[in-house]
């Protein structure tokens, strides 16, 4: 029996490094157009020792980006690459394919629906609401509800006792094995591996089930249920 299902937000239900990789693609050349002297290759190889320092999520990355190549922020510089940012961003924010009408189906089934990620509070909650998703899931955790990342069980924990399910009725749908399908699989949740969103060309995932599309999330929980 599944009675809810709970998704990893980036690379599950949107291709977060095709968005983030489109943003910064946007950024350079406009921060190049207010004056910074640089090549693109050059401030790109810099922002991307940025990220791999401080993780992908860091929001200060243009502020650090001026400190190191200017030793200051010139806001002239900052504040174009950011407008340019989100506006890649925002272009490059869409769902996998049959994202959308997988969702409603399940919500016309009766399943609850949570989103588990490790992005910061706000920048989930802003990717949500752009994609208006945020109407349509029972429970939201983040990094910031727990203060540890997945795989550690807190995480987990925390959102089943959100949605007053047991954790074998439960199935986690994820694309990083060692992260989502792991820490899922430690609590006794169900998994489900989300193929299409695989970065790591993973071999192994040890998953319940294997989705080359997210649409077969339906036919799982048919099964499961034995409707």
């Amino acid at each position: 029996m599944i009675r809810a299902v709970v998704f990893d937000l980036d690379n599950t239900l949107v291709d977060f490094m095709k968005m983030k990789e489109r943003a910064i693609e946007e950024a350079i050349p406009a921060m190049i157009d207010s004056g910074l002297k640089l090549s693109s290759e050059e401030a790109g190889k810099i922002i991307d020792g940025i990220y791999k320092e401080q993780g992908i999520e860091y929001q200060q990355v243009f502020d650090l980006f001026l400190q190191r190549v200017l030793n200051k922020i010139d806001y002239k510089i900052l504040s174009a690459g950011i407008v340019a940012y989100r506006r890649g961003r925002e272009a490059a924010l869409i769902p996998y394919p049959h994202v959308y009408p997988t969702l409603n189906k399940l919500m016309k089934m009766g399943i609850k629906m949570g989103i588990l990620s490790d992005a910061p509070v706000k920048e989930a909650w802003l990717r949500l609401a752009y994609l208006n998703f945020h109407h349509i899931f029972d429970v939201v955790v983040t990094f910031e509800d727990t203060k540890i990342r997945k795989p550690a069980p807190a995480p987990f924990e925390m959102i089943l006792k959100k949605l007053q399910i047991p954790a074998n009725e439960v199935l986690m749908v994820g694309d990083w094995v060692e992260r989502d399908i792991v820490g899922a699989a430690n609590v006794g949740m169900k998994t489900a591996f989300a193929k299409y969103g695989d970065t790591f060309n993973t071999i192994q995932h040890n998953a319940n089930y294997k989705l080359n599309d997210i649409s077969e999330i339906i036919d799982i929980i048919l099964k499961e249920n034995g409707l």
